[in-house]
């Protein structure tokens, strides 16, 4: 069998969205359609999931309403089937060949109908959509079956629900049963609604080789109120893990006349390698893309290992290679890299046909004088974000151009940055050179993004992988050849068992490690492996066939991308017969979803593809208002409330134009009410007259932008006046829509108390009496170590910027942990075993690994706490003196070995006296040190911005 691409897994998200809707009349209610009950249960039974998504709703209004069903699901997954039942009468989902359902599906397009039925909605999902008109008092039962090979990526598998029921659902609940016969190592959970009052409707259980996890809320655990029928439930739930391993690195599991073989050993070093690094700088790469790929790729070559060999080529229309040949990755020459990297700018066209085969030359030319180091591994890593506009620009020819360089000796990963490049034209021209291609989303996280794939990549661990078995005992066996494996990834090869196989079934794994060959033997004793999937409440019916389907079809989808035109037919052929076979709906099927007499007719549902143009039309990054429900909402305060109340609430308005925001149009009903905010009056220094903030009222008014609903953006605190705004122009958006719309308001703002600010620390001292200590930095070079302390295990730094006055990144480190938290203006970043994920500020989270429980609340602060560790605090401060904040609890668990900036304080500290004559001075004597102490008001950034004013012990450091 030919060698295929590598091994390189990627996280598997399993995404839940379900929304019911009602049409917007006059007559229709919020909740005519009452989705009386939800489930989603996922069985996930060695590794391949199996996700059951049950809704059932009626109509509780005196007309007929529609109901819409929307569930999201990974773009890897496999629907399997949909019914709905309606009136006792089931409406089946039927799979047919895609050119059978095709007169049906060009019809529905024509109709408009099935155009949303199955589109891409973001990075890894896919929604899938069916409406349908409900009679009053009828019950619907909506049921959808998907299914997906769980796939390792940098250590761990990962199963994630999202669940957005947009009402109080009367019987909420999801179970995931996993049973891994390996045994499970490493279990934990993440939820972005999770809070401590609704973590009691979650539930975990675990023994050795099962795992169960099911959340059921009460009515009143998902209220966000008493008040309040809104649902607090809006958001994801995550589940990983991993399994046990043993050095020989594999597990065969049988199950009803099939087999899965599993193999991701332990324990081998990396192979070292000799990495290109192909970098678009074209004209398009200008702003934000060329700032984060130089951002990314600075951190990945400061990844390198000494033993690797590196080189750059940069490319628009000339191409620019860093140094004539490849350089050995020591820490003088990454430093020059890394100088280079940041000088990169983009201007010109696109030449990649000439860069590639630079790329290719550069390696050839250290293999023709015998620089490639023995047993290593040759890559090269293609970051663009265009087509080819200059030299040669035609795909294929540049593809056999490529193809025909490498002529086999080096593996290509190509990287579409945006959705202005032909993703078909990568990922051909990846597979054709043992690798694989993948789009980087533009969003916030780009660098990151670029930077994980890195991580993918970046320690080679065998190479020429081959699985044996015995002839007589398998047969259609899956892709048994594998060019790369790399750390924290996983090959798997499944088959079928002969009708008279051996009681044992051996298997021979062998592959190169440092030029050395390396063998692997594994047996399994058919009769035992039959029986540990016995257990009916972890296992669905012959899942490990249709295991070997799922695996088989998802192979040749591949293998028909590089395929030639010859050989395409074949491989669409079969395909086809177990995607019919096993009722898989894939790119070459269709689901034909029927509906009651009267209604539309029917749907198809059909499956996108990666390079389709519906993904250009995809938000890539964080919506501002996704989690709240779209609609015609106003956009409204209440109460009397000060200015800076008002100003520091919202952390964004300054001087008179105030707060920018999103906005996409006002109500027609909003647009006719004026009124008048209460500010609090300022006098000439900028400091406000006494403390009960109450000042002149000020007019302001609404002026119509556009007839798009407004989404609301304030907490609605309960008094029925709007407050209008000045809307200024903006540009708009590819939607239509001004995006970054300043918000004026009429009049003079206000001019906030510049005296009082929140100073960049507030200690907690243990066993003093007298007040909280707050440290200023006034001399700050470099990044500086704030706490360290080897017995906690946990070490804190940060980089000051003296002309900003501010911290533009905190990284708390759990060295037993191997974790690492970095906190920027931006967001947070939480790195574990090289894998990284992005939370934006103020994004609910609530998550639990072995050893720490990691939350944040809607102001954002982001508490890490153990039984017995400090519990330490982040915090973007939007009030004045905005920026990151330290926060520390239970500071009495500090030991006796914390030092650094702040760890000092909580050694051994002596109070001097007050000075004679001016109680409000003292000195503090750190170590050895004297530092002197002033009594100041500052504002405590602990509290809900604009904060509290305290009186505290002020020390300069």
């Amino acid at each position: 069998m030919n060698t295929q691409a590598p091994v390189c897994a990627c996280g598997i998200v399993l995404v839940l969205l379900l929304l019911l809707t009602v049409p917007r009349t006059a007559t229709a209610q919020k909740n005519d359609i009452d989705i009386y009950s939800l489930t989603v249960d996922s069985k996930v039974s060695s590794r391949f999931a199996h996700t059951v998504v049950t809704s059932r709703v009626v109509n509780r209004a005196d007309t007929a309403q529609e109901a819409t069903f929307q569930v999201e699901l990974p773009k890897k997954a496999f629907i399997t089937n949909f019914s709905m039942i309606i009136d006792g009468v089931t409406y089946p989902g039927n799979i047919k060949e895609k050119a059978a359902a095709q007169k049906q599906y060009s019809e529905a397009v024509a109709r408009g109908e099935s155009a949303g039925l199955v589109k891409a909605t973001g990075r890894k999902m896919e929604q899938f959509q069916v409406s349908v008109s409900v009679a009053p008092a009828a019950k619907v039962t909506f049921e959808l079956v998907y299914e997906e090979l769980l796939k390792r990526h940098l250590g761990v598998y990962e199963l994630l629900l999202k669940v957005r029921p947009q009402q109080l659902v009367k019987h909420l609940q999801m179970d995931i049963h996993i049973f891994e016969p390996q045994g499970i190592s490493v279990l934990e959970t993440e939820s972005t609604f999770l809070t401590n009052e609704l973590a009691g409707a979650l539930t975990t259980s675990q023994n050795k080789t099962k795992a169960h996890i099911r959340f059921k809320p009460t009515l009143s655990q998902q209220q966000k109120s008493p008040e309040q029928q809104d649902t607090v439930v809006d958001g994801n739930f995550i589940v990983r893990y991993d399994v046990n391993r043993t050095i020989s690195g594999g597990s065969i599991q049988i199950e009803n006349g099939y087999f899965v073989h599993y193999f991701a050993p332990e324990g081998l070093p990396s192979i070292p390698k000799n990495v290109i690094f192909v970098i678009d700088k074209s004209g398009s790469m200008q702003g934000k893309k060329i700032q984060q790929t130089r951002e990314a790729l600075i951190k990945i070559l400061d990844d390198l290992s000494p033993k690797d060999q590196f080189n750059l080529v940069s490319f628009s229309r000339e191409i620019t290679q860093w140094k004539p040949s490849l350089m050995p990755a020591s820490e003088e020459n990454v430093e020059k890299a890394k100088s280079y990297t940041s000088s990169i700018q983009a201007h010109g066209g696109t030449n990649i046909n000439g860069a590639m085969l630079m790329a290719v030359q550069l390696l050839d030319k250290a293999n023709q004088e015998e620089l490639l180091p023995s047993g290593s591994v040759s890559l090269i890593i293609l970051l663009t974000d265009g087509d080819p506009t200059v030299g040669e620009t035609n795909p294929k020819e540049i593809q056999k151009n490529v193809q025909g360089a490498i002529g086999g000796q080096y593996s290509l990963f190509c990287l579409g940055f945006g959705f202005d490049v032909s993703y078909a034209f990568l990922e051909k021209l990846a597979l054709d050179n043992g690798g694989l291609a993948r789009r980087i989303y533009e969003d916030s996280d780009s660098a990151l993004q670029l930077q994980d794939f890195y991580q993918e990549v970046a320690n080679p661990l065998l190479t020429a992988v081959a699985f044996e078995y015995p002839s007589n005992a398998v047969e259609e066996v899956t892709q048994d050849n594998f060019r790369l494996l790399f750390k924290g990834s996983e090959m798997v090869v499944a088959g079928k068992l002969r009708d008279q196989s051996p009681d044992v079934l051996s298997a021979k794994v062998s592959g190169q490690l440092l030029m050395q060959n390396i063998t692997f033997q594994t047996e399994a004793e058919v009769a035992e492996q039959e029986k540990e999937f016995q257990s009916p409440k972890y296992i669905f019916h012959n899942f490990m066939e249709r295991l070997w389907a799922y695996l088989t079809i998802q192979q040749l989808l591949e293998q028909i991308v590089s395929a030639s035109d010859a050989e395409k037919q074949a491989l669409e052929t079969r395909a086809l017969g177990l995607s019919l076979n096993y009722s898989f709906v894939t790119p070459l099927t269709s689901m034909v979803v029927t509906k009651p007499e009267g209604q539309e007719e029917s749907q198809v549902v059909e499956k996108p593809v990666e390079d389709e143009n519906i993904h250009r039309d995809i938000p890539s990054g964080h919506d501002v208002f996704r989690s709240q429900a779209m609609g015609n909402r106003k956009f409204r305060i209440t109460g009397s409330i000060s200015a800076e109340s008002w100003y520091t609430s919202r952390g964004r308005l300054r001087g008179q134009v105030g707060l920018r925001a999103l906005a996409v149009g006002m109500h027609d009903t909003a647009q006719k009410k004026n009124a008048a905010v209460n500010f609090s009056k300022a006098g000439a220094s900028g400091k406000p007259h006494g403390s009960s903030g109450h000042g002149p009222r000020v007019p302001v008014h609404y002026h119509r932008l556009s007839s798009h609903p407004v989404y609301d953006m304030t907490p609605d605190l309960g008094v029925d006046f709007f407050v209008p705004f000045l809307l200024s122009s903006a540009p708009s958006g590819p939607d239509g829509v001004s995006h970054g719309v300043d918000l004026g308001i009429e009049g003079t703002s206000p001019a906030l108390p510049a005296s009082i600010q929140a100073p960049p620390f507030i200690l907690p001292l243990p066993g003093q009496s007298v007040d909280r200590l707050c440290v200023d930095i006034k001399h700050s070079q470099g990044p500086m170590t704030l706490l360290s302390d080897p017995d906690q295990g946990v070490e804190v730094t940060g980089q000051y910027e003296m002309e900003k006055a501010r911290f533009s990144w905190i990284e708390v480190t759990f060295k037993n942990l191997q974790l690492q938290v970095r906190a920027s203006p931006e967001h947070v970043v939480v790195t574990r075993n090289r894998r990284s994920s992005v939370y934006k500020w103020k994004e609910t989270l609530f998550s639990v690994m072995p050893g720490l429980k990691m939350t944040m609340d809607e102001a954002g602060l982001l508490l890490l706490s153990s039984p017995d560790r400090v519990t330490i605090g982040l915090l973007f401060w939007d009030g004045p003196g905005q920026g990151l904040r330290l926060l520390l609890q239970d500071t009495g668990r500090f030991s006796s070995h914390v030092s650094g900036t702040l760890g000092q304080f909580y050694q051994d500290v002596l109070w001097e006296p007050p000075a004679a004559d001016d109680d409000s001075k003292r000195t503090l004597r750190v170590q050895g040190h004297d530092h002197s102490a002033t009594r100041k008001l500052k504002l405590d950034y602990q509290e809900t911005a604009p904060g509290a004013e305290i009186s505290c012990w002020s020390v300069e450091l």
